[in-house]
């Protein structure tokens, strides 16, 4: 629950017109050449019935061109759509969210959603990983953030997108949920599953039958604008919070807090200079949202943003750290602070780091190119000159160094990289890349697994889950580097070196903390730096 805020950037499309009927008609209206014969009367008839025909088609395309452009940008959906009946008829009740930003920031809201989906005792829909910063939430602090029904609409308009491009992958595929489920902390549903019956569409034929796949996405689509709460909330289905991080911060089990203004508010001057009127205050999610409220009643609970983190005192939107007289919260809130990933994605930064390396190694996570970090390069450069300059005084040369960055090797002339790949005889770099056999095998064994069909919910009645998998599951897996660099970089034994304020730098710590990878006893001993 812990991960530094994004900017948010919004992109808008535009429309195309074109008309050419006045130039045509007058061309019609012309009398004949001087001393010309005039015309047989079925050959004037001839470019009437031409014009006629012509002015159909052009009116045809003009109202279907139209009608398919309202279909598509209509934010409300067909009355059809508004919600399935076997949604209410099951009695299941489902807490949807909108995550946002880069991985690390979406792993931090799955734990936030999973903890608020076991305090209301609700179904939990598991979402695909977003590509890195194709929904951005927004500066919380400077109160300059998406609203909680604009996010919702972004992340399943993007969602729709990955399921067309044939790139979905779920958050459950990458990280390993099994052990809430199993011992029933929470329970979890794939979005597929999760959307297929709320919109009573077969999500599987859209991702295989391409000539179909236009109508059943934008049915799709339409379908998510109204979960995202565009045409507000429905009885007994659908009830959509509006609340953010600009003007509330969620508690459990402080009933003294409960409803008091935040320690954090936006100062006067942010007040005048933006012309806000925000006020924070403190809220118990249970008491707001769970049993005997409006909300509680409803089949969807649909969150927006659940990122938080720690700020001038306070959090940014949810401060829930114990439920002392729930001993079942407690346990999750307890598991919650650590999710490993699923066990390909370990063996696979184990087996680089044993049979590769095969040796004592220091990694060394150095984030140069995006957003603040392009201005610190010196410090992040320090911190590692540091570390290394204290082991070269304990270990035998070259020290082995595994360098995760986002820097080309390219550009390494004259910084300290340049240095440390030059020097030879004092170091010896290890690096993986995206053509590397292993990330490729491994992105192969993730696809064929597909956890989150497995360990997911599956309602009574609902048979389209073998479909489903077949049809619906990624054609290729975008950022499996990532997640084996950060394996092997929680396996580094001579220690860690992360760029201050990285959330990468953040989840690698936390792994080494809960000591995620287990060497053989011939890589050594991890040792204090």
């Amino acid at each position: 629950m812990n991960s530094a805020p994004r900017k948010i950037a919004e992109e808008e499309g535009e429309e195309e017109s074109m008309n050419s009927l006045i130039e045509l008609s007058g061309r019609a209206q012309r009398p004949p050449w001087p001393r010309r014969k005039p015309p047989s009367r079925s050959l004037l008839l001839f470019p009437s019935l031409l014009l006629l025909t012509l002015l159909f088609f052009l009116c045809y395309y003009s109202f279907v061109s139209k009608s398919a452009l309202t279909v598509l940008r209509d934010p409300l959906p067909p009355p059809g759509l508004r919600c399935n009946p076997e949604i209410l008829s099951s009695g299941e009740r489902y807490l949807w969210y909108a995550p946002h930003s880069g991985f690390s920031n979406q792993l931090s809201e799955l734990r936030n959603a999973a903890l608020m989906a076991g305090i209301l005792n609700r179904t939990l829909v598991v979402p695909p990983v977003l590509d890195h910063h194709a929904v951005a939430l927004g500066s919380c602090p400077k109160f300059r953030v998406m609203g909680p029904t604009q996010i919702r609409a972004a992340v399943w308009d993007h969602t729709v997108e990955l399921l067309r491009s044939g790139r979905y992958v779920s958050m459950a595929d990458i990280v390993d949920i099994s052990s809430l489920v199993s011992s029933s902390l929470i329970q979890t549903i794939d979005f597929r599953v999760f959307a297929s019956l709320f919109c009573g569409l077969n999500i599987e034929k859209a991702c295989s039958d391409k000539s179909g796949e236009t109508f059943l996405f934008n049915r799709l689509k339409q379908c998510g604008y109204f979960l995202s709460g565009v045409d507000g909330n429905v009885d007994n289905c659908l009830y959509t919070i509006e609340e953010d991080c600009r003007s509330t911060v969620w508690i459990y089990q402080r009933e003294d807090e409960d409803g008091k203004l935040d320690v954090f508010q936006p100062d006067e001057q942010l007040k005048k200079k933006k012309n806000i009127s925000y006020i924070r205050r403190r809220r118990d999610v249970y008491k707001t949202l769970g049993p005997g409220t409006e909300a509680d009643s409803a089949a969807v609970l649909a969150f927006g943003s659940l990122f938080t983190s720690p700020y001038k005192g306070s959090q940014l939107l949810i401060d829930i750290t114990g439920a002392p007289r729930e001993p079942k919260i407690q346990s999750l809130i307890d598991e919650i602070v650590f999710l490993p990933f699923v066990p390909e994605i370990v063996s696979a930064g184990k087996e680089f780091a044993q049979k590769t390396i095969n040796t004592q190694y220091l990694c060394a996570q150095l984030r140069l190119l995006d957003g603040q970090f392009k201005n610190h390069w010196k410090s992040t450069f320090l911190g590692l000159k540091q570390t290394i300059g204290s082991l070269r005084q304990k270990v035998p040369l070259p020290i082995h160094i595994f360098v995760m960055t986002d820097l080309p090797k390219s550009n390494w002339t004259g910084n300290y990289l340049g240095e440390l790949a030059q020097d030879f005889s004092s170091y010896k770099l290890h690096f993986l890349k995206e053509e590397d056999e292993l990330v490729a095998r491994t992105a192969k064994e993730l696809s064929v697994a597909g956890h989150s069909l497995r360990i997911g919910k599956i309602p009574r009645g609902f048979d389209r889950v073998d479909k489903l998998r077949k049809s619906c599951s990624p054609k290729e897996l975008s950022d499996v580097l990532l997640y084996i660099e950060e394996i092997v970089c929680s396996c580094a034994s001579l220690g860690f070196v992360g760029t201050a304020g990285s959330t990468i730098a953040e989840s690698i710590e936390l792994m080494r903390k809960y000591d995620s990878c287990s060497l053989n006893s011939h890589l050594g001993r991890k040792l204090e730096v």
